[in-house]
C-alpha cells in the first residue's frame, strides 16, 4: 500500500474518533455550538471516505478508455469535499437558529469542553499531516482535507472560548451566535475547496514559479538545440503534463535530436516527480525567436 493511501486510511480513523469524541461532548453539555462542532466532524469522515477513494482511483494505471491516467479523480474528490462542508454549515445554522429562539443554559461546561478540547488537539495533529503530504506528494485530494480539518481546529477552538465565554458570563444566547460563525466559517472553506478544484478540472497551468523552473531545466540541457518555445503545462493531481516545441538545426540526425529531448525528459522528471513531458521537435526555420534561449 502506498504512503498516500495509508495516510488517507488514518484520515477516516481520526475522523472517526474525534466524530465519537464531539458527539460525546455535546451529549454531556447540550451546548448548540458544541453540536456545530460535531456536525462539522460528521463532514470530516465523509470527506476523508471521499478522499480514500479518489486516491484508490486516481492510482489506477492509465488504461485504453484513460491514455492520461485517472489523476483527475482526486479534483472530483475536492469539489464533493466542498459540497458536504456547505451542507454542513446549513445544518448548524438551522441549530443555530432554533438556539437563538430558545437559548437555554449550558450544562456540565467544563467536562464536555475538556473532551471537546481533546478531539481538538488530535485534529490539530492530523491536520499538519495532512498539509505536509499533500504539499509534498503534490495530491489535491489530501491538501483539500488538511484545509477543511484545519478550519475544523480553528471552530473548535473558537466554540472553546465561546462556551466558556457563555458559561462565565451567564448569557445564554452566546452558545447560537458562536454556532453561526462557526458555519459561516465553515462556507468559507467550502468556497475555497471548490474554487481550487474547478481550476485542476479546467487543465490550470502550473504555477509560475514552477513554468520558470522548467524554462532553466529546458535552457540548461538542451545543448545542440536552437531554442524551445509554445511552453505548456497543466497539472492533474499528482501528475503534471509538460509539452514545447523544440527547435534543432535542419541538418541533425533524428538520434542526434532524441539524445537532447530525452536529456531534458530527465532533468524536468527529476525536479517534478510524476511528470509527463511531450516535446515536438522541428527544423530551423521554424524558430520563432521568442522562446526559450539554449544555453
Amino acid at each position: 500500500m502506498s504512503k498516500v493511501l495509508k495516510i488517507a486510511y488514518g484520515s477516516v480513523a481520526v475522523g472517526l474518533a474525534v466524530l465519537a469524541l464531539k458527539t460525546f461532548a455535546w451529549w454531556v453539555t447540550g451546548s448548540v455550538a458544541l453540536l456545530s462542532d460535531a456536525l462539522e466532524s460528521i463532514v470530516n469522515v465523509a470527506t476523508a471516505l471521499a478522499a480514500l477513494v479518489a486516491l484508490r482511483i486516481s492510482a489506477m494505471p492509465a488504461d485504453a478508455d484513460h491514455p492520461y491516467g485517472h489523476h483527475k479523480a482526486e479534483y472530483f474528490s475536492a469539489v464533493l469535499e466542498g459540497v458536504l462542508i456547505v451542507v454542513a454549515a446549513i445544518l448548524i445554522l438551522r441549530e443555530a437558529w432554533d438556539a437563538w429562539q430558545a437559548p437555554a443554559l449550558i450544562q456540565a461546561p467544563w467536562q464536555g469542553l475538556g473532551i471537546n478540547l481533546l478531539a481538538g488537539v488530535i485534529n490539530a495533529v492530523w491536520c499538519l499531516v495532512l498539509l505536509r503530504a499533500g504539499r509534498q506528494m503534490r495530491s489535491p485530494a489530501l491538501a483539500a482535507d488538511g484545509k477543511h480539518l484545519l478550519t475544523d481546529v480553528v471552530s473548535s477552538l473558537g466554540v472553546t472560548v465561546g462556551v466558556v465565554a457563555a458559561v462565565l458570563t451567564g448569557w445564554a444566547w452566546l452558545d447560537p451566535l458562536l454556532a453561526a460563525l462557526v458555519a459561516v466559517n465553515i462556507l468559507w472553506s467550502g468556497w475555497d475547496v471548490v474554487r481550487h478544484s474547478i481550476g485542476g478540472l479546467m487543465d490550470e497551468s502550473a504555477p509560475e514559479g514552477e513554468i520558470e523552473q522548467m524554462r532553466t531545466l529546458i535552457s540548461a540541457n538542451a545543448e545542440g538545440a536552437v531554442e524551445a518555445h509554445d511552453l505548456r503545462s497543466r497539472r492533474a493531481g499528482r501528475a503534471l503534463f509538460v509539452e514545447f516545441h523544440l527547435v534543432v538545426p535542419g541538418e541533425m540526425t533524428v538520434e542526434a535530436a532524441h539524445e537532447i529531448c530525452d536529456r531534458i525528459e530527465s532533468a524536468v522528471h527529476v525536479a517534478f516527480e510524476g511528470s509527463r513531458v511531450t516535446i515536438h521537435v522541428e527544423p530551423e526555420h521554424k524558430a520563432k525567436h521568442s522562446g526559450i534561449v539554449v544555453l
